[in-house]
């Protein structure tokens, strides 16, 4: 008889196979490259020169007035993953049988087996408006099954929702530059200032977890509406057209305003639905990166 934990890692070893078949029908590469960040960590510094990017400029160096430098950089030879993973009560919403949180924790555990078939090290940052679960990054398959029973079994203490307090939890422990994915459903605000400072400091993947019917709620007439994270009640009458129009709206400005800093700041950015299949849109999200470097 199976134990829980061995169906889980089956099915997750399904979904890696069907994503390493699919990198490699499209790009006739090395799936071993696709999870792997394109990094760069700073090597030396240089005197600026015109056309360099003004991000690039050290201005604790430039300060000492012997000049403007820009820093150097080369390719790290091996970069660790963290996945940055809310937990929040947001994430309990769903349709049908899958939820938000149940695709969160498929990302997870899938970028956790990839990892350790290819030998790097992945961590776990799960957090809520507190700090939940940290699993710092290790290699190997028993890390990997060790961090997929965890998060699976995982019981927040707090359903309440804080990304910028996440982030900021997260890059206090992050002692070098790492791969972090950060997946959630960003059903929050002010945390625009984090993001930027953890896109700066690190190569970041940002993944969107949507229920669509947060976007077109069933117009079920007047009925109770329970939030997720403070466990209020209100009477609603959904079939209004100024509540339905409301809704859509509220959803139409955060996924906005999260996909603009994403784009100011070039970030790899994906948008999943409870309701799609993930596989190909990770695939391609994959590709872009692998072809065109992080930045691109």
């Amino acid at each position: 008889m199976n134990s829980p934990l061995t169906d889980l890692v089956r099915r997750l070893r399904h979904l890696e196979i069907r994503i390493r078949k699919a990198v490699e029908a499209q790009l006739q590469g090395d799936f071993h490259s696709v999870f792997k960040g394109t990094g760069l960590e700073v090597d030396d510094v240089r005197l600026y020169q015109y056309g360099d990017e003004v991000r690039a400029i050290d201005w604790a160096v430039s300060s000492k007035g012997h000049g403007t430098f820009v820093k150097t950089y080369k390719e790290e030879k091996e970069q660790q993953v963290l996945v940055l993973l809310d937990v929040s009560g947001s994430l309990d919403v769903g349709d049908g049988q899958r939820r938000k949180l149940d695709v969160a924790r498929d990302i997870a555990g899938l970028l956790a087996l990839a990892a350790a078939r290819q030998g790097s090290a992945l961590g776990l940052f799960a957090f809520s408006d507190q700090k939940e679960l940290y699993l710092p990054p290790v290699k190997g398959p028993r890390a990997a099954y060790a961090l997929i029973n965890r998060l699976f079994g995982l019981v927040p203490a707090s359903r309440r929702t804080g990304v910028g307090a996440g982030i900021r939890q997260a890059m206090g422990l992050l002692k070098r530059r790492t791969l972090v994915v950060l997946v959630s459903d960003f059903i929050d605000g002010h945390y625009e200032r984090e993001l930027t400072m953890l896109a700066q400091r690190h190569d970041l993947i940002v993944v969107q977890v949507l229920a669509p019917r947060e976007r077109q709620f069933p117009a079920l007439g007047i009925v109770p509406l329970r939030d997720a994270e403070t466990g209020q009640t209100r009477w609603v009458n959904t079939a209004s057209p100024d509540f339905r129009a409301s809704v859509e709206a509220t959803a139409d400005r955060q996924e906005a305003e999260l996909l603009n800093i994403c784009r100011r700041h070039r970030t790899g950015f994906l948008a999943l639905s409870t309701e799609a299949d993930f596989v190909p849109q990770l695939v391609n999200l994959f590709r872009h990166r692998q072809q065109f470097g992080r930045r691109g």
